[in-house]
């Protein structure tokens, strides 16, 4: 083992690094991104029992599930969108391991979002954090803490209105300039998706997915435990099932942190 690797596991065992868990719990109470009736929305996670000690299978427990590859805690390849899906190497089966794991810059805006739900992520106000904390390196992954996923009723988290759901998110020139300026592994958001609840009012429609995939970067929705981390000094590792052609998966997303 190597002297790296080793001073990991010791910092790991000793209790200098811990193991912060960004993933929230997948149950069929998992909130959906609500999409117009015209579209196909994604299914309910559901699973269902398969044996459990019992004629079934004596020795053994088990269950089946299904469930969309954009369900709760979640990773967005770049063929998820169209301004991805002629890119190389755009599915999750396909995306080198390496760019999974990249360092954690943590953005908090969660005292602006507390006072406005449609809050947008600027690129003054990123430029703002990197005066403060210095700038975002590339492959980095860039996390939005908003303290969205504190709100535990699936209501609150979804916060539909009659003209549609109201959540925070970022502008379009924020998209651009972490994929094209700073070369960002993704963006990482509390929120059900990428995207703010408008989106689909902006200018393209959903203009994160729309930069950020066709720029060949990533999307990890439906964090948690942002305000565990400091704004830098992590590392996240988020790994999506390797589903043969997939859009995205459902993941277990972790940091390790001092």
């Amino acid at each position: 083992m190597s002297l790296v690797l080793a001073k990991l596991i010791e910092e790991l065992t000793d209790g200098r690094l811990r193991i912060v868990d960004l993933t929230q719990p997948l149950s069929p109470q998992t909130p959906l991104l609500p999409l117009p009736p015209q579209f196909n929305n994604t299914p309910a996670f559901r699973i269902w029992e398969l044996s459990r000690y019992d004629e079934r299978g004596p020795a053994w427990y088990w269950n089946a599930f299904e469930t969309g590859e954009h369900t709760g805690t979640h990773f967005d390849a770049p063929v998820h969108w169209v301004s991805g899906k002629d890119l190389p190497d755009n599915t999750v089966d396909r995306i080198p391991p390496k760019k999974f794991v990249g360092p954690a810059c943590v953005i908090d805006v969660s005292a602006e979002v507390a006072r406005n739900p449609d809050y947008l992520l600027t690129p003054e106000r990123i430029r703002q954090w990197e005066e403060q904390y210095g700038r975002i390196p590339a492959g980095a992954w860039v996390l939005l803490r908003t303290d969205w996923s504190k709100r535990t009723d699936p209501r609150d988290y979804i916060n539909l209105k009659e003209n549609g759901p109201h959540t925070p998110g970022l502008v379009k020139e924020s998209s651009a300039f972490l994929a094209l300026e700073r070369d960002v592994l993704g963006v990482g958001v509390e929120t059900v998706g990428t995207d703010a609840g408008q989106a689909v009012t902006f200018d393209p429609p959903f203009p994160n997915h729309y930069v950020m995939h066709g720029s060949g970067k990533f999307g990890l929705a439906g964090l948690c435990n942002l305000d565990q981390l400091s704004p830098t000094g992590a590392i996240v590792v988020a790994a999506p099932l390797k589903i043969v052609g997939g859009s995205g998966s459902p993941l277990r997303v972790i940091a390790i942190t001092p």
